[in-house]
């Protein structure tokens, strides 16, 4: 798979010109909308097999074979070129696909009201080939350790159809927000915990579930070893039935991290007593906050530093973004709430109002700014191709487990073709 950004006075039969691909073949791999309309800055998938590399100052074979892992012996036989050979500027080398290494591939699901929409069971149809669990969410634990479940409709069909592994989310959610008192009570009131425990175990085997996973968050800073003592009691109950256990935690930079959100979730302890964890490295940028990237590399990457000291790299999954957000500006504390976007969406604000994209290099991170029709200003940040695909490299280089959605029901093909080209998804037996 290639990556194109777009620059002024290019069109989509020019695009596919330089890569040996056609006009439509692009349109349908990123689903494009307006393909007659495109947007400069705007980043494209092109679906071909390996990818091109134009010479920059500077660069010999070696040094390109060097940045994507092949020798420059066999660029010269690819390419069919002198090894002596010096590169003019701007000269085309292909580059075969690499190696796919195995992922773990995790998206979290989040039906509303009694039914699962139409929109989310087809996004489950949609993207469960490229995942290794479909996590519900959520199941949420009642003062007396009953659940509320979600409604699963047609998912559990799908992910089945898929070899898709289902996963069963619990949260402590109370009256539409993360409740420090309902946790509370389930990490200290014994009976509360066994009545829960074995409403888990049962809704789990039950429900064909292979993994529970906990996301129990605004815990107080006092209940983390109640936390701990919880989640060994509870993979002692769940591996008697063969259940894998996970956990989400807040994004850490350290062990003295404070904070509400941190300071309960002990990364050292998580990482011996479960399965997997998902960081939930995102939401830097969010709904009532000011406008920034929703995950920065440069944060992301702060919390995985961290995150591999204290936990098996092998155990830990990177939590990903599949949206961006439009803000009214300028930001008010305590204002109306920034709008939700996917990427597809994005595109369609800025090709609508006629604005090129930039991209953030710190950030790697694409957005642009817009004046509405009410005439206020907006700035939108989003992901791309682009951005995904830097996540996509950190995973490889701290070699993790995989990358963990949230959350499936926003329009965001490239990040699929990107995946599945690059990456083979491991499936649960």
């Amino acid at each position: 798979m290639q990556i194109h950004v777009v620059s002024q006075g290019e069109n989509l039969s020019s695009i596919a010109n330089t890569y040996n691909s056609t006009a439509a073949a692009i349109t349908d791999a990123n689903e494009l909308d307006a393909p007659n309309d495109l947007v400069v800055g705007q980043a494209l998938v092109i679906p071909i097999v390996g990818q091109f590399y134009f010479v920059q100052p500077g660069d010999s074979l070696y040094s390109i074979g060097n940045r994507f892992g092949i020798s420059y012996l066999e660029l010269s036989r690819i390419n069919n070129i002198p090894v002596e050979l010096t590169l003019p500027v701007g000269f085309r080398l292909y580059i075969p696909e690499a190696n796919k290494p195995p992922i773990t591939s995790y998206a979290y699901i989040e039906p509303f009201g009694d039914t699962v929409s139409e929109t989310l069971e087809n996004a489950a149809v949609k993207n469960s080939p490229y995942l290794t669990y479909l996590a519900l969410f959520s199941y949420q634990v009642n003062r007396d350790g009953s659940l509320n479940p979600p409604p699963i409709g047609n998912l559990r069909e799908t992910a089945d159809s898929n070899n898709t592994a289902m996963t069963m989310v619990v949260t402590n959610l109370e009256e539409g927000g993360f409740s420090d008192e309902l946790g509370h009570i389930i990490l200290t009131v014994q009976a509360v915990q066994n009545t829960l425990l074995d409403n888990i175990v049962n809704t789990a085997t039950a429900g064909g579930f292979k993994d529970v996973h906990f996301d129990f968050e605004f815990l107080l800073a006092e209940d983390r070893e109640a936390y701990n003592r919880f989640l060994r009691r509870a993979r002692e109950r769940l591996s008697q039935q063969n259940l894998l256990l996970s956990t989400a935690l807040a994004p850490k930079t350290s062990a003295e991290q404070t904070g509400q959100w941190y300071e309960a979730h002990d990364y050292a302890a998580h990482g011996e007593i479960v399965d997997f964890v998902v960081l939930m490295t995102y939401e830097w940028g969010y709904s009532y906050g000011p406008p920034l990237a929703v995950s920065p590399i440069n944060e992301v990457r702060g919390v995985i530093e961290y995150a591999t000291s204290e936990i098996p790299s092998n155990k830990i999954l990177m939590g990903q973004n599949l949206y961006g957000y439009d803000w009214t500006l300028p930001f008010v504390e305590g204002g109306p709430a920034a709008d939700a976007v996917s990427p597809q969406q994005a595109i369609t604000i800025a090709r609508e109002n006629n604005v090129a994209i930039q991209y953030d290099q710190e950030a790697q991170a694409p957005f642009f700014t817009y004046t509405g029709t009410e005439g206020s200003e907006h700035e939108v940040w989003f992901e791309d191709a682009r951005s995904i695909q830097a996540k996509f490299d950190l995973i490889r280089e701290f070699n993790l487990l995989g990358i963990a959605y949230w959350k499936l029901g926003l329009a965001f093909p490239q990040n699929w073709l990107l995946l599945n080209d690059q990456f083979t998804i491991t499936k649960i037996e």
